[in-house]
């Protein structure tokens, strides 16, 4: 691990130099801690969030906030290691983060999330409250979005939950967390005009949670597991990873240049 890349293994002295260093910019990793099928660890949300803010950081002399473990997955209760955090109580919680960081001149922002669109409402509206009351910058960088036109090379599937999206990912930058050969393949069932991944280019519904019932049926069939983790490759971890930290260096020098 990147030591010096992380506030939280530095001494205010060194922050104090960082903030000057960063241009006041610092990464924000956000993830969850839910169930990730029988393969990956509950953490998997947030050491995704990890992975790429460490990587980015020590790339670009920035600094990376402690991560926030916690996220809205209420969905997520029908299997064991799952915390769900009500997304209001996220809300104040997150602004606190921001706020705190102002103060002492990180202003600055980019949350990097882990735990893919439902986490995204309620980063939007820290961002908007943040930038409207503390003049902070704010970007929210998530890895669904930023990697679309990678994915489509790799003959992944769509996203879904612990696939061989997520699954690469973890193989790569954790590969002792990362239980491949209990991983179960459950092929998406597509939903007519409903689809929740960002990269679907069909007329779709927005996003809202399934029910625990729904839930129940994906964790009966593949132990929580939405997607093919059987086509993750060792060959694609690594191009996946550095894609993603490319496209993250680019909205670093975005938003310092502004």
């Amino acid at each position: 691990m990147a030591d010096n890349v992380w506030l939280q293994n530095l001494t205010w002295e060194e922050v104090r130099d960082k903030i000057s260093e960063s241009l006041g910019t610092i990464l924000v990793p956000i993830g969850s801690t839910e169930q990730h099928g029988p393969h990956l660890p509950v953490g998997t949300d947030t050491l995704v969030a990890m992975a790429l803010a460490e990587s980015a950081a020590a790339k670009a002399h920035v600094v990376a906030a402690p991560p926030l473990w916690f996220g809205w997955s209420p969905h997520h209760m029908v299997l064991p290691g799952t915390i769900t955090i009500r997304p209001e109580i996220l809300v104040e919680v997150g602004f606190d983060m921001v706020s705190s960081l102002k103060h002492h001149g990180f202003d600055k922002v980019i949350f990097i999330n882990g735990h893919r669109i439902v986490n995204v409402t309620w980063l939007q509206i820290v961002g908007e409250r943040a930038k409207r009351e503390l003049g902070v910058r704010v970007m929210i960088f998530d890895p669904a979005y930023m990697s679309k036109e990678f994915v489509r090379t790799m003959g992944w599937g769509e996203v879904g939950h612990a696939e061989e999206i997520e699954g690469s990912h973890m193989w790569y930058y954790y590969p002792d967390l990362v239980k491949m050969d209990r991983a179960i393949d459950n092929p998406h069932r597509h939903h007519v005009r409903y689809h929740v991944d960002p990269g679907y280019p069909g007329d779709t519904l927005c996003y809202v949670p399934s029910s625990p019932e729904e839930m129940k049926a994906m964790a009966e069939i593949a132990g929580g597991t939405s997607g093919e983790p059987g086509k993750a490759s060792i060959e694609g971890c690594e191009a996946y990873h550095e894609h993603l930290v490319g496209r993250l260096l680019e909205v670093i020098r975005m938003i310092q240049q502004d």
